[in-house]
């Protein structure tokens, strides 16, 4: 069976260039050897079936983002169990994820259309995909280029498309590889940064992309604005052959999901695999452990966005630290505008005292 997938969200506001991404993320991907399954956008589908979703109908509406959440879920999964037969290595790309259908209806159906189907927020935001990739509309930094003319469904004024923006990031907020591309002048570089996020997430070579991720030693001063909480449990095992694994639980409130990251033993180029696994091979990996109280660290991450940039910040509950550490993805010269309630410390990028906390 095929475990060479993976699975990418790309999402943003109204006239973000998600249509020019998607046919690039095709070409591109596919001369490199994937197989690409690019999946439509599910709203768009039912529109043009001629759903209304304008209906003044309440308890229609909710069928009818009820029957949209399900579609997505079932084509996701249609197109996941056709990639586990494939020969090649796959990338899938869904246009907008399953918690960009939050943004449409009241915080409260929202919630009873997740019990309803036996779901939790947690796993449909952090579970389903590898990384998300969050083009900001044109209508917040690019307003001359701000148009609907390409797309007869939508109808948002300048106002509406970055109200709608910040409520789609908002809702994304949390999980584990969430890549925000601005807008730029040149709008293949923008085009080139969406491209560079999946190479991230591929595991490849960092020459070949831009962005890598740092980390700082902060002192957090003052209340984080808005943030989402998760919980981190980690452990590392050495193995024979000299690379490690990395194996992480993260959730909340009894709602988690479970990853497994491997390191190769070449530290001058070192690959990275992360896959997706189950709380039995979690525990199993744990019971190889001698003593856990040694290596299990318990973190809570605070997961925020601010100027455009997605931070995340982890409080030590287990051992306890007198300092928490910061991550950004972002180009290694980019100078970081940190808020004004972080104090850092100093930057611990690829310091091997800090390499396993």
């Amino acid at each position: 069976m095929n475990k060479n997938i993976t699975r990418i969200a790309l999402t943003g506001g109204p006239c973000a260039g998600k249509t020019t991404a998607l046919a690039q993320i095709i070409e591109h991907f596919s001369d490199l050897g994937y197989l690409v399954y690019a999946l439509p956008e599910t709203p768009t589908l039912f529109n043009n079936a001629s759903i209304n979703f304008a209906t003044p109908d309440r308890q229609y509406f909710y069928n009818i983002e009820k029957a949209v959440l399900k579609y997505q879920i079932q084509m996701e999964d249609t197109f996941l169990e056709l990639a586990h037969a494939a020969s090649h290595p796959v990338l899938i790309i869904s246009d907008r994820g399953t918690m960009d259908i939050s943004n449409y209806v009241e915080r409260t159906m929202w919630q009873a259309m997740l019990d309803e189907l036996s779901l939790s927020e947690v796993k449909v935001r952090d579970a389903r995909y590898d990384a998300v990739i969050h083009m900001v509309t044109a209508a917040q930094g690019a307003e001359e280029f701000y148009t609907l003319e390409t797309n007869s469904f939508r109808g948002e004024t300048i106002e509406e498309a970055r109200d709608l923006d910040a409520r789609i990031l908002k809702a994304w907020t949390g999980h584990p590889q969430l890549h925000i591309v601005e807008n730029n002048v040149d709008f293949q570089v923008k085009i080139r940064q969406v491209l560079d996020a999946i190479h991230e997430t591929l595991g490849d070579d960092p020459a070949t992309f831009s962005d890598i991720r740092r980390r700082f030693l902060v002192h957090v001063t003052g209340e984080i604005p808005y943030g989402v909480e998760t919980d981190l449990y980690q452990a590392y095992l050495d193995q024979e052959d000299g690379s490690s694994i990395r194996i992480r639980k993260r959730g909340l409130r009894g709602n988690y999901v479970y990853f497994m990251t491997r390191k190769s033993p070449v530290e001058s180029q070192p690959i990275i695999t992360e896959r997706q696994i189950g709380p039995d091979e979690y525990v199993s990996y744990l019971n190889s452990i001698g003593s856990l109280d040694e290596v299990l660290v318990h973190k809570l991450r605070r997961s925020f966005v601010w100027a455009k940039q997605y931070f995340e910040v982890d409080d030590f509950i287990e051992p306890r630290r007198d300092y928490q550490i910061l991550e950004i993805s972002c180009a290694p010269d980019l100078e970081i505008k940190f808020p004004p309630f972080i104090e850092v410390i100093k930057e611990i990028t690829g310091d091997p005292l800090y390499v396993r906390l």
